[in-house]
């Protein structure tokens, strides 16, 4: 590849990675193409400009969709259809309703941020929208309350648990580029996930739902009030389903640490058990049992629910392997290692590097994701030449930017304001607010420990 401008080699491939991330953006934020195809189309042209073969940016192309996709397909496979056994047992209902009970009205807006957290961690953050939106709307008309100081609190535990808690698919493509420990980042992400949830969902939900007033549809509260009564699972059986992968994530991260070279067959057996794929299967076999048949369901309806839950994430899957594709291209054309120089000579601190490169890619394409699987390909090289960097936190940082200032190119701004029936303008006000708060806090947060670990 020839130099333009008379510029270094690193330097022609940063414009030429620029030019396509532009065309990246344009095609998806302007002109309304479809991510998947922009994602591949921008993939090849950064191959192609940055002088890769035309059978190399082929093969590169498939290597990064087919290597991303590898675990994360089934981790969301799985977790997906986990969410569906809670929906369709009420599991997410009972979870709501003893919390709330335990916390008492005037308290339960904490409770409803500890609904989105627990509910979130298998669900996606829109079909944990979804799921809980009738609770939401049920809870502020029983108690009274703003509606935006019930629902804020659980959006906020929803994309907490989206952004930095594994084992959701985009903390989970971050660990696989950066070469991250599960089991430490699980903890981190609870250690610096609570905090930054607390003041973003309840603190800032009880601030802003005194000051803006909002009421949900009639139409939407009826139909939700339509369903029909049913008898609900238990709290705690509900609750272990839900928190049982991530119980076995860290049985296998402890055994581990105690066992490095794991040379007993306990340890093998719990490093078997705690991994991801393995932990997740195992919770899905066990909701089959205590959300379906012990609810009474038949063989053929948890057949049919786990069936229906794969067809609405067709797409999400496409584009995380269309985002890996672009990653591997970054990675494999030298661009990832030219970043990388230029962030190490710059003595760029790494942590607030991955939130900046996360942040940009999300403000301009909307996509939480698509923002972490595009910056894990720029990001992992700059790691990689950073001796004593750690890595957990900064997969932690990476989802903390993926989370920032969401708007008008985003699909939950759209979602977030048709449920709750706000304006443009108040949904910017609310909901834009909360997550960039949730964002920078995160940075803030991992910045502090960062200087202890």
């Amino acid at each position: 590849m020839s130099a333009i401008f008379g510029l270094s080699h690193n330097a022609t491939l940063l414009i030429w990675t620029l030019v396509a991330i532009v065309f990246l953006i344009g095609f998806i934020s302007k002109l309304k193409w479809n991510p998947f195809v922009t994602l591949l189309l921008a993939s090849i042209l950064l191959a192609l400009l940055a002088g890769m073969k035309p059978s190399d940016a082929v093969a590169s192309i498939t290597k990064g969709l087919g290597g991303t996709l590898g675990t994360i397909a089934i981790v969301i496979g799985l977790g997906t259809m986990l969410g569906k056994m809670m929906a369709e047992s009420g599991g997410a209902e009972r979870i709501a309703t003893t919390l709330i009970d335990k916390f008492g009205d005037k308290r339960v807006h904490w409770a409803m941020l500890a609904v989105g957290f627990l509910v979130g961690i298998p669900v996606f953050f829109e079909v944990g929208v979804i799921l809980l939106i009738p609770i939401v709307f049920i809870v502020a008309r029983k108690t009274k309350m703003p509606l935006l100081q019930i629902g804020i609190p659980v959006l906020a535990g929803l994309s907490t648990v989206h952004g930095l808690v594994p084992p959701h698919p985009a903390p989970m493509i971050a660990i696989d580029a950066y070469n991250a420990n599960l089991g430490q980042t699980i903890l981190y992400s609870f250690l610096i996930g609570i905090p930054v949830a607390l003041i973003s969902g309840p603190v800032f939900g009880k601030w802003i739902g005194r000051r803006i007033q909002v009421e949900p549809s009639e139409q939407l509260v009826e139909q939700f009030a339509m369903k029909e009564e049913r008898r609900l699972p238990g709290f705690g059986i509900t609750l272990f389903t839900i928190l049982l992968p991530v119980i076995l994530m860290l049985i296998g991260s402890v055994a581990t640490i105690a066992d490095p070279e794991a040379t007993s067959g306990f340890t093998r057996l719990c490093e078997f058990i705690g991994h991801e794929i393995i932990a997740l299967l195992i919770a899905v076999v066990f909701s089959f049992f205590s959300l379906g048949y012990a609810r009474g369901f038949t063989k053929e309806q948890i057949s049919r629910y786990t069936s229906e839950s794969l067809a609405p994430i067709a797409g999400i899957v496409l584009i995380i392997g269309g985002g890996g594709a672009f990653k591997q291209v970054l990675i494999d054309s030298g661009v990832g290692k030219a970043i990388a120089e230029m962030a190490v000579h710059a003595n760029v601190n790494v942590i607030l590097f991955a939130w900046l490169v996360a942040g940009l890619i999300r403000v301009a394409t909307g996509s939480a994701t698509v923002a972490m699987t595009t910056s894990a390909g720029i990001v992992a090289p700059v790691l990689a030449l950073t001796p004593g960097a750690n890595v957990e936190l900064a997969v932690l940082a990476t989802g903390a930017g993926s989370l920032v200032l969401s708007h008008v190119n985003d699909a939950g701004f759209w979602m977030v304001k048709e449920f709750f029936n706000m304006s443009v303008s108040q949904t910017l006000k609310t909901w834009t607010v909360m997550e960039t708060l949730l964002s920078v806090l995160g940075l803030i947060f991992i910045l502090a420990v960062s200087a202890f670990v």
